[in-house]
């Protein structure tokens, strides 16, 4: 309370009674009041949500309306490990001047990306569904009141090292790769198995290696010669090059499936410009790549 009454620029009680009397006037308490401090309540965590809600849409009149240069354009996205979406995001940051927005991009786990969309700490969340994870990442959708857009459907496909000794087969199957580790993203001790960033996840892999960035996925992929089963959708000059995508060679007990990467916000919201702005890179970088993509 302390904090937030110096940057109000008012005196500490001042914001204590004025947070008392919203708490009274809606018939709900949105900070439990300890001797260790204050906490915010289930209900008020709900109402926060709501009011950075209105807060966004309040900036977004005072971009649209104002004539003040010293307003800063606010705008944060939470993602799965998704190349294309870090491109997009540079693009969009490049239309905006340097000293007019604070961004904020985070690559992050599953359940964080939903998480994070749910409470609006960030506008947008980037992820997939498929048929084995659709029923858990709907149902956490509807929870958090938050809404799935689709952005492109592809298949799966091996990802690997240039370097690798498979990497000039025209397709690959589990079996060719059961003798090289397959890499994925660590989602945390208690996660459902349904919340991996990976395709087939519910398959017994002999050799496993769980990372929890890009940077230590791609070192791993090229000094172990592992593996990851992703999308086809693959940024040259983000991977350096290094790396290549394989098409994968379904079988009876491992048949191919479809990626839905798409973008999830709150329900009621409509995006900010700067959110709209990132889903039209986003679009056109995808659209661009569907016709290149999956020619290996």
């Amino acid at each position: 309370m302390n904090k937030a009454a110096e940057k109000l620029f008012i005196a500490q009680p001042t914001l204590t009674s004025a947070v008392k009397d919203v708490e009274q006037e809606l018939g709900i308490s949105i900070f439990l009041r300890t001797h260790r401090g204050v906490n915010v309540t289930n209900e008020g965590s709900e109402f926060l949500t709501y009011a950075r809600a209105l807060y966004q849409q309040y900036e977004d009149i005072c971009l649209k309306y104002s004539n003040d240069a010293g307003i800063r354009r606010k705008f944060s996205v939470s993602m799965q490990h998704y190349s294309f979406a870090v491109k997009a995001f540079i693009e969009m940051a490049k239309k905006y001047d340097a000293s007019e927005f604070d961004l904020i991009l985070r690559e992050t786990r599953t359940l964080s990306v939903i998480k994070d969309v749910g409470s609006l700490r960030s506008e947008i969340g980037i992820l997939y569904m498929s048929e084995q994870n659709r029923k858990l990442i709907s149902s956490l959708l509807r929870e958090k009141e938050l809404e799935f857009h689709t952005l492109i459907r592809c298949p799966a496909c091996v990802y690997l090292a240039k370097s690798h000794p498979l990497s000039g087969e025209r397709e690959l199957s589990l079996a060719q790769l059961e003798d090289y580790p397959c890499l994925s993203f660590e989602q945390g001790e208690d996660a459902d198995f349904y919340l991996a960033e990976e395709l087939i996840s519910e398959h017994i892999f002999q050799k496993t290696i769980k990372a929890s960035d890009r940077a230590t996925m791609m070192n791993l992929l090229e000094g172990l010669n592992g593996y990851t089963l992703c999308s086809s959708i693959y940024n040259e000059h983000m991977s350096n090059d290094s790396f290549c995508v394989i098409p994968f060679k379904e079988s009876v007990d491992t048949p191919n499936t479809i990626m839905e990467i798409g973008y999830i916000t709150k329900k009621g919201m409509s995006l900010s410009s700067m959110g709209k702005v990132y889903i039209d890179e986003i679009s056109a970088y995808l659209t661009g790549e569907r016709k290149t993509a999956w020619k290996y």
